[in-house]
């Protein structure tokens, strides 16, 4: 089917907006929502992948991913077409071309045999993939939303539903992922257990200068003491979650920070993988004495905690 995209051609060569095919002047948005893990003897989530491919008609295109547990955000990360938008352009014709009008992958069929529509529920465990064309010219947006199986980098259309043509709408986001992101790219919490952040920052009482897991009350109640002094810390349950503390040790430029990508269950135990983000080449920080921190909760894994060696990212000034 895929190859079917990259030679389908449009035939409408009018100049006003009403010829144009709906979105050609446009955008198109893709988001998945994968549930990351359930509560103990239930099918309720406790975590959440959410990843949104964003597609303008100029070419430019963006992924971003957001992964968190018990509604606390945990980590988030932007990817972003680079070099020339234009590059692009003519993937986003193809693809809007035929899922207006190549037999058996357009979207837009009315007929109940083939009607796609929007769902509200997917069955546990399964992927919540929503699709929207937005058209510039009309004003006016198409949606459509079913089930599918995995998450964007393993996206598959066994199993999708419950609309019988769900598996068009996988088909087209396929489409859309290997023309911007990539067939082979894997989302920067690939493996990952869900996790949200409990604080980070750089303001703490404790010397922070390396990363360790807290996995009792005892020494979550010791270490909150040290780090700010005496306040409340948030609540966790030590018999099924535990607390990652990420750090670094000290820093001296403003704008240095550090954060958890990803907890991995392992053989032997669990491999934390932490990435320190740091002001690009040609910024000019303030002088700034710090212990960058990032302080997560997720479900309890095996021990021991081991931690990788630490990643590097250099972001934009001001970023």
């Amino acid at each position: 089917m895929i190859a079917v995209f990259g030679v389908a051609c449009g035939d409408d060569n009018g100049i006003g907006p009403e010829s144009l095919r709906f979105g050609l002047s446009g955008s198109i948005t893709i988001e998945l929502e994968t549930p990351r893990g359930f509560e103990a003897g239930t099918f309720i989530p406790v975590g959440m992948l959410l990843q949104r491919i964003e597609w303008q008609s100029s070419g430019a295109w963006s992924v971003y991913e957001r992964i968190s547990y018990r509604g606390l955000v945990g980590d988030e990360s932007l990817v972003e077409s680079s070099g020339e938008p234009f590059a692009f352009v003519s993937a986003y014709v193809q693809l809007i071309t035929t899922i207006s009008s190549v037999d058996g992958l357009r979207l837009d069929i009315a007929a109940a045999d083939f009607y796609i529509g929007v769902t509200a529920d997917c069955p546990p465990g399964h992927t919540r993939i929503t699709f929207s064309i937005m058209d510039v010219p009309r004003d006016s947006t198409s949606t459509w939303q079913q089930c599918a199986d995995r998450s964007l980098s393993e996206l598959r259309q066994l199993n999708a539903g419950p609309a019988p043509a769900a598996a068009r709408l996988v088909q087209a986001a396929l489409a859309a992922r290997d023309a911007t992101w990539g067939r082979a790219r894997l989302s920067a919490y690939e493996g990952s257990v869900p996790f949200g952040t409990l604080a980070r920052g750089e303001e703490t009482m404790a010397t922070l200068a390396v990363p360790f897991p807290v996995l009792d009350d005892a020494a979550w109640s010791a270490f909150s003491l040290e780090h700010s002094g005496g306040t409340e810390p948030p609540e966790v349950d030590f018999e099924s979650e535990m607390v990652i503390v990420a750090a670094v040790g000290q820093r001296h430029e403003a704008g240095d920070s550090v954060e958890v990508r990803r907890i991995l269950p392992v053989l032997n135990g669990t491999l934390t993988h932490l990435f320190e983000r740091v002001p690009g080449d040609f910024c000019s920080p303030v002088a700034r004495t710090h212990y960058p921190f990032h302080i997560v909760v997720s479900p309890r894994t095996p021990s021991p905690i081991r931690f990788a060696d630490v990643g590097v990212e250099f972001v934009p000034c001001g970023g």
